[in-house]
């Protein structure tokens, strides 16, 4: 087959995937936001301003570090387990459920660290989904990464969460009507 046939096979592959979710569309998502996210997190290093900026000077290179090892290894635990891994920019933005923005970097600290917050939380709802994906189709080895990938941004979210001041869950919780 040619480079053209075998992607166009992955693209046919990759649609049925996410129309009956599997492990591995469900990891498409999650690398896609952690590419994203590791945009966000340098946008707000570079732009913050104000009292979180020595928080997020000390705090979030070593959060796009981490993040940037976290998506190596999942790409290769994929890859071993004959997965198809997002790999452009079009995909990356076609997957994440991230919201960039250019107006971003002028918003406020306390906004931003909350905002990483809320991206972390919705990391989670891909991550628990995936966890169940892998589960179910014996995808161990994807399973246990993704077990500690939620520990870690659990830990990320209570960090940020703490130094705001807030409780672990606070501004996160859908308001009661």
């Amino acid at each position: 087959m040619s480079p053209e046939e075998k992607y166009q096979q992955e693209l046919i592959q990759s649609e049925k995937d996410h129309h009956t979710p599997t492990a591995g569309a469900m990891i498409g998502h999650i690398l896609a936001n952690l590419v994203i996210h590791q945009n966000k997190l340098r946008q707000i290093v570079y732009y913050v301003k104000g009292t979180e900026r020595s928080f997020v000077q000390e705090k979030f290179p070593k959060l796009v570090t981490k993040e940037n090892q976290l998506f190596d290894e999942l790409n290769y635990l994929m890859l071993d387990e004959d997965e198809v891994i997002p790999t452009t920019t079009e995909e990356f933005t076609q997957y994440s459920m991230l919201e960039e923005n250019g107006r971003f970097k002028y918003e406020m600290g306390d906004y931003l660290l909350m905002d990483v917050v809320k991206d972390f939380n919705t990391q989670l709802l891909f991550i628990t989904r995936g966890i169940t994906l892998a589960e179910n189709e014996s995808k161990f080895g994807l399973t246990e990464f993704l077990k500690q990938l939620y520990t870690w941004i659990k830990h990320q979210i209570y960090s940020i969460q703490s130094y705001l001041g807030h409780e672990v869950s606070e501004g996160l919780e859908e308001e009661e009507e």
